[in-house]
């Protein structure tokens, strides 16, 4: 059983039962395998992370409606407690810590200053936090858990991995049944106006893998934007990283196996785990 919470009302965000836990642990181990066999190794990044950090990627820019931050109370002459469930502005510090709205953020900033292989790759889960115009339990939540793998080197190397690892998605999906379809999506992601920005209209850079509306995971490319935010240099160090990643919102695929198996969750597990044996 899952449930949820939120702000007047809205199914905003989720406790997972012992069952619904199990399945995402099995789905995060089975994408976790796809990396590790890819060679990817694993980091742990932190929930949060400074505003500046995340300022260096334009998040508020391109963002700013998913953008949560967060602050201290400001208890100078308070008593710190919520008036009608809520903190008012004047009751807090300065914002100076923001929550990620996607977990590779993780990756650059673990990278920041350094120079990486050609075929440098790795792999981490987070929370992610979105402010959404609405919630719908699993489907859309404030707060969820993304597995993502990071391909960080040269184009070519990018490029395969997103290869690679849209096929393994669809293989994986449809020994589930679940008949993903492909789509191209546009994300705000570069300036509007700037060369990025053309190109990603010219050749899609981010592709959505759907289960009817909701996409459940994604591969997206990203030319060397985090390189150059970031100083991540490859080969002999005078070209900036290219890099590229794939995401899986862990959350999502729970929703839409506990509909498709109608609320079985040992049978969705049962069935994760053969598929991942069959699709290899």
């Amino acid at each position: 059983m899952t449930r949820t919470t939120g702000v007047d009302g809205a199914e905003a965000l989720a406790i997972l039962g012992p069952d619904e836990t199990a399945l995402v642990q099995e789905l995060d181990r089975t994408f976790l395998g796809w990396a590790g066999a890819a060679g990817a190794r694993e980091i742990s990044p932190p929930p949060l992370y400074p505003v500046t950090d995340l300022e260096k990627f334009d998040v508020y820019a391109n963002f700013p409606h998913l953008a949560f931050v967060a602050g201290p109370l400001d208890l100078a002459g308070r008593e710190g407690k919520p008036v009608d469930g809520r903190f008012a502005g004047g009751d807090l510090q300065d914002g100076r810590y923001g929550l990620p709205h996607a977990t590779c953020y993780g990756a650059y900033l673990f990278y920041e200053g350094t120079k990486v292989s050609e075929t440098e790759i790795v792999s981490l889960v987070n929370r992610c936090f979105r402010s959404e115009d609405h919630y719908s339990g699993l489907r859309r939540l404030a707060s969820f858990q993304m597995r993502e793998i990071v391909a960080l080197g040269s184009f070519e190397h990018t490029q395969e991995v997103v290869s690679r690892f849209t096929e393994r998605i669809l293989a994986f999906s449809g020994e589930l049944g679940l008949g993903l379809e492909k789509e191209a999506a546009i994300d705000p992601f570069f300036q509007n106006d700037g060369a990025r920005a053309l190109l990603q209209k010219l050749s899609p850079v981010k592709y959505e893998f759907q289960h009817g509306t909701l996409a459940i995971a994604s591969v997206n490319t990203h030319r060397n934007f985090f390189g150059e935010r970031c100083d991540i240099r490859f080969g002999d160090g005078k070209e900036f990283a290219y890099t590229s990643c794939v995401a899986f919102g862990l959350e999502r695929w729970l929703a839409v196996l506990t509909e498709v198996h109608h609320g079985d969750l040992p049978a969705a597990l049962a069935a994760v785990r053969a598929a991942a044996d069959r699709a290899g």
